[in-house]
């Protein structure tokens, strides 16, 4: 099948060729025309899918059907980049059309987001904080609003949008087509999706698992020595790009600044850094005049880079839904993605949630010739370090087996922390 057999306005297809979109995927498939009947759609799809131009596309298409200069579709959406992914995907595919659209989100000014609302512009991409006190200023009319497309519906609850997004709602005609699409579907969104959509179609591909294109491996080590680890591995390692995942904004910043100083062409996406500064570093990384990215959450969704060759998890996502989230950031529109995971012996319950949504265990790598029992600096006590990542102290010594990268592990390096069931594979260089 190819996008010309759904029969879209022939305005659209330049675009479509000039994305470079020749077979639809799964969830374009059978998304698109669902919603090219007008139906309301629960759509819930792993990332990385190419979930954005199954809903861009219809709208676009109904749009051009019958043109009028108003406010007839808004997309609600959790962060900033994930709102400028989408613009930019409207923007892409309506090349040469006269449809415009424009984002609406905090950290930045009002005055040219009011500006283009009252133009009226077709399409609205919006935060949902942003938009409400756009909207409470009279500033943002949603009357003549045709399709409503809640997108990252799981991420707007996590964030507590919730609330806000229901306010907005309020203010939506009741008669419009909607589109709801979550990677999870928890029973808050589940109970929205009752209150908000209409005889909804579900669309439902590849749940709650990465793409099949990412491998994934574990990487057990001392909490102390992730950094070390963290540069041996990029050494060691053929990559095109890189993205590397922290827990705060200010590990995410430190250890940019240390990536940096080893040469590496870096640069970091944070809470910390003003909307300007964070797209600059979007753009960098994007067109590979950065190599690496250090990043918080903020970067698991609504990061469209096909590029990414590898996904680094310095510290372990608090969820299973959001380490989904992080690796779909590469492995993106069939291409083979890799995903690292650094473990400490505390992330032990978190490494079986993935593994149980994975559907396997993981294999765990060493890399050969680090020291994993150097100690801790001065003033900070030794942690005992388990090769096997969990709390099992036992096994039995085979000294005929040196200590290589593996996936499954029996014995240990002479050199190194306690023993493992499975003998570790030697670290090659990866691509």
């Amino acid at each position: 099948m190819n996008f010309e057999q759904f029969n879209l306005d022939s305005r659209l297809q330049a675009g479509i060729n000039k994305a470079g979109y020749k077979t639809p995927t799964p969830i374009q498939m059978q998304a698109i025309p669902l919603a090219l009947q007008g139906m309301d759609i629960i759509g819930t799809a792993q990332t990385g899918t190419g979930k954005t131009a199954a809903f861009v596309l219809p709208i676009l298409n109904r749009l051009l059907t019958m043109q009028k200069k108003q406010t007839r579709a808004l997309i609600i959406t959790p962060t900033r980049e994930l709102a400028e992914q989408i613009h930019q995907e409207f923007r892409n595919f309506s090349l040469g059309t006269g449809i415009r659209s424009t984002t609406v989100y905090g950290g930045v000014g009002a005055n040219p987001q009011v500006h283009a609302l009252r133009s009226k512009v077709e399409i609205i991409v919006a935060c949902p904080g942003r938009l409400l006190d756009l909207i409470q200023k009279g500033d943002a009319n949603l009357q003549h609003i045709e399709m409503l497309v809640l997108d990252e519906a799981d991420r707007m609850l996590d964030m507590g949008f919730l609330p806000d997004v229901k306010r907005i709602l309020k203010h939506v005609p009741n008669r419009r087509q909607t589109m709801l699409f979550s990677a999870t579907f928890p029973k808050e969104i589940d109970s929205l999706a009752r209150q908000t959509l209409q005889n909804p179609k579900r669309v439902s591909i590849g749940l709650s698992r990465p793409a099949h294109t990412v491998s994934h491996s574990l990487y057990p080590v001392p909490q102390h020595l992730k950094s070390k680890l963290l540069f041996a591995l990029l050494r060691e390692t053929k990559f095109k790009s890189v993205l590397i995942f922290t827990r705060t904004k200010h590990r995410a910043k430190k250890l940019a600044k240390q990536i940096g100083n080893l040469g590496y062409r870096t640069t970091s996406l944070h809470s910390n850094r003003t909307q300007n500064q964070r797209q600059s570093a979007l753009r960098g990384f994007k067109s590979g005049q950065s190599q690496i990215m250090v990043a918080t959450d903020i970067a698991a969704r609504g990061l469209d880079i096909e590029t990414i060759s590898h996904v680094i998890n310095y510290d372990i996502p608090d969820t299973a839904d959001a380490y989904i989230h992080r690796i779909g950031r590469t492995g993106r529109a069939e291409r083979s993605g890799k995903a690292f995971t650094f473990v400490t012996g505390e992330d032990d319950a978190m490494v079986r949630s993935i593994e149980k949504i994975m559907g396997n265990k993981l294999p765990r790598l060493y890399l050969d010739e680090f020291d994993y029992k150097a100690a801790k600096p001065k003033g900070q006590p030794n942690q005992k370090f388990r090769r096997n990542g969990n709390n099992n102290r036992g096994g039995s010594q085979n000294k005929n087996n040196r200590s290589r990268r593996t996936t499954t592990q029996k014995n240990n390096h002479p050199n190194r922390g306690k023993q493992n069931q499975n003998p570790p594979k030697k670290h090659k260089a990866r691509s």
